[in-house]
């Protein structure tokens, strides 16, 4: 069993037609709302996912682990976790699908800079390639994107992995984490679509927070 695991906050105009592109490739899906200030929660429902509202704040990573536990619980056996904002495209499911099940990773991670990355805003490309190159040299094993949050994960190491991370660092703690278990980690190529939307990540409180995530991961290599 499939089920999307969407965290959102504040994405009431991008979340229905999210959804709506992700019907017929899962077999559920779960937003995380994040205590949103607008009506991301009822335009989900309406687009008919299944809602779980945090009663505080969270962050990213928090609603991540939420949503994939609560996938678990209704008997899902991978998740497939995609923003909420429109910049992952719903269409690139049965991409991620049909090319897990053809070479059996355990995680498959979406690259956004596989080819051409006109698209991808230059602070956050070179900002995302510095962190990818740390992260590599830190697994041990090559990540061109590390950060992209688009991917599709068996759910069993997974929640055995017992992630921490509250936040944006989420992603880089699940590659180090699968790396270090030595499940195997695949990248599939995509194009992320940015528009005008306003990132989510607060570069300095975001940075000091991954910076202290990867000391401590430095620490934990054997």
């Amino acid at each position: 069993m499939l089920t999307a695991v969407i965290p959102c906050r504040n994405e009431e105009t991008t979340i229905g037609p999210v959804i709506v592109g992700l019907r017929g490739w899962v077999d559920s899906i779960i937003v995380v709302n994040d205590q949103s200030k607008d009506a991301t929660g009822s335009a989900a429902r309406s687009a008919g996912a299944l809602v779980l509202d945090l009663q505080t704040n969270s962050g990213k990573g928090a609603a991540m682990r939420y949503g994939w536990d609560a996938a678990a619980r209704l008997g899902a056996t991978r998740v497939l976790l995609l923003d909420g904002d429109g910049q992952h495209d719903p269409n690139d499911a049965p991409r991620f699908i049909s090319y897990q099940e053809s070479i059996g990773a355990d995680l498959v991670i979406g690259n956004r800079f596989a080819g051409e990355t006109g698209s991808v805003p230059r602070i956050r490309r070179w900002t995302n390639q510095w962190m990818s190159r740390r992260l590599s040299e830190l697994c041990q094993m090559p990540l061109p994107d590390s950060q992209c949050g688009y991917r599709l994960v068996n759910l069993a190491p997974l929640l055995r992995l017992n992630l921490k991370a509250d936040h944006f660092e989420i992603e880089s703690e699940m590659c180090f984490a699968f790396a270090r278990a030595g499940h195997r980690i695949e990248f599939l190529p995509i194009e992320a679509r940015y528009d005008d939307q306003d990132s989510k990540i607060r570069p300095l409180r975001d940075a000091v927070r991954w910076f202290l995530w990867y000391q401590a991961a430095r620490r934990c290599r054997p």
